[in-house]
């Protein structure tokens, strides 16, 4: 019997009982929408704010679970409208529209399930189709667990696997992004999610590591999209995007949830377990430039166990295996941060780095529309979304407290504890446009925030000086004498330190932000290293020469309604730095991690919503932040 016979099936059975929708969408392509205007462009960028993974109905799992919200809704949502969540009630963001977003479906049997759930559709007449939507289905979720487990075989169900349904759906896809794309005001991508995993050996209940990506079009996509019923393995991926972009279509990926890759996402060896080459490093930086390094399902950017020496290493920490009960063991193959090392030790031993990656967040939501803000969070799933007692942040039953409170049953309260309300993607384009957007991803001028909009720039460069910090010719110079996030800084012969430049502006909905650090990892003689510097206080205060660390800004909150005291908070944050610890003979790299004063929970915000205590397992409080993509610096080799 295969191991994953018990695989995400208390989920799935309970997804499965969900009311009966037909399809509604047409998957009848229409033309694009009429060519506009030139849109004006900023050559000193503007930050805009988006997200690159979001799924709806024609996901497998999301139709199961289920979401009847189609790709058009999940539009509707970014540019300010309401939708009707699954579990029945409206939702809106809190804040304005977003400005870019790409609907990033599971590519594996692209809008097949609702077909399956649809009379007038011949799936619906398959065997499997009755098991697990016919009048007479016993067992819906065991059924189901069927379409699930082909995602990690890469082997389809012939009898549901239709790909010119598939096709159709793909192109139905592809058209509400061009009929909702809107130069100068709203970007839509065509996109979809590639959905890898491999089996976590072991005897006992069934796991799988995650290796998923999005897959982001710059403009024109093709008729026929790759997923992993093509081939499980990224780099076959990796060879049918240099076949689309041999063809004239600019394409990259995004990995995510590098946290639950049981240490594969950034492994030291190639899928088929081959050495890393040059080549491969060449060729996976051209194809996956960015990485997620937040989302519902966690943070990525590193654990406790790995950087026990930052304080702030345990930020929305999920601890399990994707759709498991199995809980995973961090490694320094899941995370950015040990990535970053790993990859400059690469490249100071043998010539190369394939983790030369900048940072974005997004959401991962399953009901077309992220919550993003923690005060109204509602959840990953209709399950999770359906009232604060299913995702556990209330004790069950009606209780007042969590005294004598049962255990969870079901895999979806175990975990949905720990997903998160994150997360935003951030760019810094000339334009709201679909190039230009793009493109900054393509150079990695990106952060990733974990929900509030606010804007992170950071550059280097040899000639900067402190007086920089207030000309009103501060971004032109930057760009024209140094590099921003995502860029290489070249080699210095001598022992002068390239100054940093480090500009961090809060969002007006959320929290004063508290400090801004930059984060440095480097490598020598192959061993790595990684320290963090405070280089902004709110405030005005300054940080320890000791510690490098900020003085405490006397922010609070009070647990009883979540009321905060801001402190010395502050609206913005402004510094330039050196490292007082540069080397210039060694490989190194810089990001920026910006932290707002502490906030409620969404847990938190249930519990004082509900007057119950917090859910005593989980934390109480979190300081929301964002990170930047760094800027690497290349060892002076004497030449």
């Amino acid at each position: 019997m295969s191991r994953f016979t018990g695989w995400a099936l208390p989920a799935l059975a309970l997804a499965a009982c969900a009311p009966s929708t037909q399809i509604t969408t047409d998957l009848e392509a229409a033309p694009p929408p009429p060519a506009t205007a030139t849109v004006d462009a900023n050559p000193t960028r503007n930050a805009y704010f988006g997200d690159v993974h979001v799924h709806t109905s024609n996901s497998f799992d999301a139709y199961i679970f289920g979401v009847r919200a189609t790709p058009d809704d999940a539009y509707r949502f970014a540019k300010g409208e309401a939708i009707r969540h699954p579990a029945g009630y409206d939702i809106k963001l809190a804040g304005p529209p977003l400005d870019f977003l790409a609907v990033t479906d599971h590519g594996e049997y692209l809008g097949v399930v609702p077909a399956m759930d649809t009379p007038s559709s011949p799936l619906s007449q398959t065997a499997l189709a009755q098991s697990v939507f016919g009048a007479d289905a016993t067992d819906p979720g065991t059924s189901f667990l069927r379409v699930g487990m082909t995602v990690v075989t890469g082997q389809e169900i012939e009898e549901i696997y239709d790909r010119d349904l598939i096709d159709s759906v793909w192109a139905a896809t592809i058209n509400s992004a061009e009929n909702n794309n809107e130069p100068g005001k709203f970007t839509a991508f065509s996109g979809y999610e590639f959905t890898s995993m491999l089996p976590v050996p072991g005897d006992g209940p069934a796991a799988a590591a995650n290796l998923h990506r999005n897959v982001i079009f710059r403009g024109e996509a093709p008729a026929r999209l790759f997923s992993t019923l093509d081939s499980t393995n990224p780099e076959d991926l990796w060879a049918w995007m240099e076949a689309q972009r041999a063809e004239g279509r600019e394409v990259l990926a995004i990995p995510h949830n590098s946290n639950a890759s049981n240490g594969q996402m950034f492994a030291l060896q190639t899928y088929k377990g081959k050495p890393l080459t040059a080549d491969y490093a060449t060729t996976r930086m051209r194809n996956e430039p960015l990485v997620e390094v937040s989302q519902v399902k966690g943070t990525s950017e590193t654990a406790p166990s790995l950087s026990p020496n930052d304080e702030w290493a345990d930020f929305e920490q999920y601890e399990f295996f994707i759709g498991s009960t199995v809980k995973s063991t961090p490694s320094a193959g899941d995370f950015v941060r040990p990535a970053y090392k790993a990859g400059l030790a690469l490249q100071e031993t043998e010539g190369f780095n394939p983790f030369k990656f900048g940072l974005i967040s997004s959401s991962d939501t399953h009901v077309a529309a992220a919550s993003l803000v923690e005060e109204f969070h509602w959840g990953k799933t209709p399950q999770d979304g359906a009232s604060p007692e299913a995702r556990r942040s209330v004790p069950p039953n009606g209780a007042k407290t969590w005294e004598g409170a049962e255990d969870p049953s079901t895999r979806r309260q175990i975990t949905a504890t720990q997903f998160s309300s994150s997360g935003l993607a951030g760019v810094w384009a000339e334009s709201n446009t679909r190039e230009a957007i793009f493109d900054a991803m393509r150079r990695k001028e990106t952060f990733g925030t974990s929900g509030p909009r606010m804007k992170v720039r950071f550059f280097a460069g040899l000639n900067y000086t402190p007086d920089m910090l207030d000309s009103a010719a501060l971004l032109e110079t930057a760009y024209a004498d140094g590099v921003p996030m995502g860029g290489q800084l070249e080699k210095v012969s001598g022992e002068t330190a390239p100054g940093f430049l480090v500009w961090a502006i809060r969002d007006p909905l959320s929290a004063p932000l508290q400090r801004a650090q930059v984060v440095k990892v480097w490598s020598d003689g192959g061993e790595t290293h990684e320290t963090i510097h405070d280089v902004a206080c709110s405030g005005g205060a300054v940080p320890d020469a000791t510690t490098h660390r900020c003085p405490d800004n006397g922010a609070s909150v009070d647990i009883s309604d979540c009321s905060t005291e801001p402190g010395t908070g502050a609206s913005e944050l402004k510094t330039y730095w050196q490292d007082p610890d540069f080397a210039p003979d060694l490989e190194a790299a810089y990001y920026v991690r910006v932290l707002e004063n502490p906030t409620c929970r969404w847990s938190t915000w249930d519990a004082v919503r509900a007057g119950t205590p917090p859910n005593p397992e989980l934390p109480v409080t979190l300081q929301e932040r964002a990170w930047s993509s760094p800027i690497w610096y290349a060892g002076y080799s004497g030449e």
